[in-house]
């Protein structure tokens, strides 16, 4: 039970820091929407959501998901305030990602000299760590909206082809919650397999164990 509530609790953190790093890079990069609004803070209160940083993340804890996912409730940026029209973007929605990845590298490093020190139970609660961000990382790195890794796909694209790819996004924000658990069930239902293995791969590369 430690564990679990451990888990539930590291994920929820970690989503939080996801968030919050969208809203720092946006910026940095000169949009102050998400400073305006107090959500660079990393005050929990301010960004939980009910569903995506709750519920999700302890039924596919309790359920033993071959993945972790959840969310916090996204902070708002302008994209057309900043400052890098071209990639700017592309970095606001690659910075959760790439908070998640630093955090499962250092953690992996933590969990390594931990695993070599005898210090089993450490090792054990910075594995949790790792495999989480990891989750998080990775899967927001598949390019289907809302997910980052299709507003970095998006970003990355020339004008044209960009402008058909957010006039998809917004048709499926119109679905509101409901378009969110249709992709998370058909993600599960085709890819949780494969991308389950790509995260045990990479986790047994980064901790190796």
């Amino acid at each position: 039970m430690e564990t679990t509530i451990f888990t539930v609790i590291v994920l929820i953190i970690s989503v939080i820091i996801h968030e919050v790093a969208h809203g720092w890079a946006a910026n940095a990069l000169g949009d102050p929407t998400a400073k305006l609004q107090g959500r660079l803070s990393l005050n929990p209160i301010r960004h939980i959501d009910p569903v995506g940083s709750i519920l999700i993340p302890a039924v596919l804890v309790l359920t033993n998901s071959s993945f972790l996912f959840g969310w916090a409730k996204p902070v708002p940026y302008n994209p057309y305030n900043l400052k890098n029209q071209r990639w700017g973007e592309a970095i606001v929605g690659g910075a959760g990602v790439a908070v998640n990845l630093f955090i499962a590298v250092l953690f992996a490093g933590i969990a390594r000299y931990a695993f070599g020190a005898g210090l089993e139970d450490f090792a054990a609660l910075a594995s949790i760590i790792v495999l989480i961000n990891l989750s998080l990382g990775l899967f927001n790195l598949v390019p289907i909206p809302p997910l980052d890794g299709f507003t970095v796909l998006r970003g990355l694209l020339p004008h044209k082809a960009s402008m058909a790819m957010r006039d998809l996004e917004y048709k499926i924000q119109a679905g509101g919650i409901f378009s969110l658990v249709l992709i998370l069930f058909l993600f599960s239902y085709f890819l949780s397999a494969p991308f389950g293995l790509l995260i045990r791969t990479v986790f047994r590369f980064l901790v190796g164990v």
